[in-house]
């Protein structure tokens, strides 16, 4: 199986593509935990058209696609929140392509991609029910922190020096 990991514009058909199956998954899992029902089509439609990527892009960001085979399977974005500190930010691979080491080569290409921005650090947040990305960070080295933001939907935040 053959990964690559390459910089994208926001605004392209994968990762627009992306965008759509990262939403439906993260917002279906959290209304399912909180309110035992699955996103209705009009908030997911409301949720993309909403959604603003331009901070993924240089020169204080970048979004990062993979593809397994050719084919579009996940992405990750770094944003830049000082001159020495990265966001990580929606990492994400199609539930078909996981398991082949897809996400942790796309946040290794976003710390690199970090450290070329001028990061010395990477933060990020996550959900309390998003166990396995939890599970990913901390096995990639990330340490869970204080929070650094208050967003709403985040429940554990996490740092790491690069």
């Amino acid at each position: 199986m053959t990964w690559t990991v390459t910089p994208e514009p926001h605004d392209s058909p994968a990762a627009t593509a992306l965008w759509r199956a990262y939403y439906t998954e993260v917002s279906d899992r959290y209304y399912l935990l909180h309110e035992n029902r699955r996103t209705a089509p009009e908030e997911l439609e409301q949720e993309i058209t909403r959604a603003d990527w331009s901070d993924l892009t240089p020169p204080k960001g970048r979004l990062l696609v993979a593809r397994l085979e050719g084919e579009p399977a996940g992405t990750a974005g770094v944003h830049l929140t000082t001159p020495t500190t990265a966001e990580l930010k929606r990492v994400f691979v199609q539930s078909r392509m996981r398991g082949r080491g897809g996400a942790q080569l796309l946040v290794e290409a976003a710390e690199n991609e970090a450290r070329a921005l001028g990061a010395t650090r990477m933060i990020l947040d996550t959900r309390h029910d998003l166990t396995e990305a939890r599970a990913l960070y901390t096995r990639l080295g990330y340490e869970e922190t204080p929070p650094h933001n208050n967003d709403k939907y985040a429940d554990h935040w996490f740092s790491k020096a690069l």
